[in-house]
């Protein structure tokens, strides 16, 4: 049974930083693109970053770029997600997900969520 665990949500102010990591069990995770989607309240799921099954390239959304940075370790079957200069706007709860491949819009797994609050 594959899982995929969120931790590292929670409240933080506007232009703090949060570590969001994945912790992934019952996949070959050295095989799997991840990456990390959010849900805003009322808005749909949209991308945030992904990550090559080596780490050796990554991909932003424009909203993410040059305040995120995800990472991940094949020894330990993580991934991670550095988020700084936080904005409200960046509110939501974020997932994490195993993809076909770091470009791809597919996702066969997903995680339950961590939720993210910025205040102003």
């Amino acid at each position: 049974q594959v899982q995929l665990v969120e931790s590292g949500g929670g409240l933080v102010q506007a232009g703090g930083s949060l570590k969001l990591s994945c912790a992934a069990s019952g996949l070959t995770f050295s095989t799997y693109a991840m990456g990390w989607f959010r849900q805003a309240p009322g808005k749909e799921r949209e991308f945030v970053s992904s990550i090559n099954w080596s780490g050796s390239y990554t991909n932003y959304a424009n909203s993410a770029k040059g305040r995120f940075t995800i990472s991940r370790d094949n020894a330990k079957n993580t991934v991670s997600l550095q988020m700084d200069s936080l904005k409200p706007e960046d509110t939501a709860v974020y997932y994490c997900a195993a993809l076909r491949g770091y470009l791809s819009s597919r996702v066969d797994y997903w995680g339950k969520g961590t939720l993210v609050t910025v205040s102003s």
